[in-house]
């Protein structure tokens, strides 16, 4: 059985873990802080808190397939589950800077910044993507969003476009050189000594989710911590039985654990209204 968002979340409830444990890389600190948060959710996946070492990794082998890199889409993958992209913030309320890759809806194998080993992890074309959106304060962990990129992030069409549409203007430019790149483009020998290069690249940003679902949501301001998750409908229902039962479990014996029915909207056309699962938590 795949672990899914119930497992991670039932994790969280079970073992509360606010801290964040620094991640020794060499970064700055606030990649440090960064990679930091990417291990706390792949530990909330694995249920792997208590594990150090060898065992960790014997862990994370069992539960990821693919465990990411810096500068490509996703931070990891679960096997024969969802994608997953850790994303920290400063303040709560911050937009997120997505870099040179657009929102994703989904994840699709055909991608050109997907590399070749993320691909070959598995046997799949498309998962459904999973944005974790942190921020940390003093070394500890304040806020926690789930939320999918099929209920955040319009069709990968709407982006391509985009993009596209840039693209072909650029290479429009008369009496310049182009070369290969996986950015928007990048023009060679901009000036008459051919010396001058330009490198053009999409820096793509979205909207907080806690702003984009103020109307459902709104933080426990005397909270140290905050937790709230949408799951829309169609994906709760093909969550295990067994992790269902479990967070029930768990619902029963936590007042500040709550699950409610709520709607919104379709990121491809706001007309339509999605049913989802607004799940929240503090501390």
């Amino acid at each position: 059985m795949s672990l899914t968002i119930l497992s991670a979340i039932n994790n969280l409830v079970e073992n509360t873990v606010t801290e964040m444990v620094d991640v020794t890389t060499g970064h700055t600190l606030a990649n440090a802080m960064g990679d930091s948060l990417e291990m706390y959710v792949k530990n909330l996946f694995a249920g792997s808190f208590e594990l150090q070492g060898s065992k960790r990794d014997e862990a994370f082998s069992k539960v990821f397939s693919y465990l990411g890199n810096q500068n490509n889409p996703p931070d990891f993958m679960i096997r024969g589950g969802d994608a997953v992209e850790v994303k920290k913030i400063v303040n709560p309320y911050n937009a997120l800077a997505l870099n040179s890759s657009y929102p994703k809806h989904k994840l699709y194998s055909d991608e050109p910044r997907i590399l070749r080993s993320c691909v070959a992890c598995e046997k799949w074309t498309e998962r459904d993507i999973l944005y974790a959106v942190g921020s940390i304060k003093n070394g500890f962990l304040t806020n926690l969003v789930f939320v999918y990129g099929v209920d955040y992030a319009a069709s990968r069409e709407v982006y391509l476009r985009i993009s596209e549409t840039i693209e072909k203007g650029i290479s429009g430019i008369p009496d310049v050189s182009f070369a290969e790149t996986n950015e928007l483009a990048k023009v060679k020998g901009v000036d008459p000594l051919g010396i001058t290069d330009l490198r053009v690249r999409g820096m793509w940003s979205i909207s907080n989710p806690l702003t984009v679902f103020a109307n459902v949501y709104t933080p426990n301001k005397k909270a140290k911590f905050n937790f709230m998750a949408i799951i829309d409908n169609d994906k709760f229902s093909t969550l295990p039985v067994e992790e269902i039962r479990r967070f029930d479990s768990l619902l029963a014996a936590h007042s500040d654990l709550s699950i409610k029915d709520i709607n919104v909207k379709d990121p491809d056309n706001p007309a339509n209204l999605k049913t989802a699962k607004l799940i929240t938590f503090f501390v």
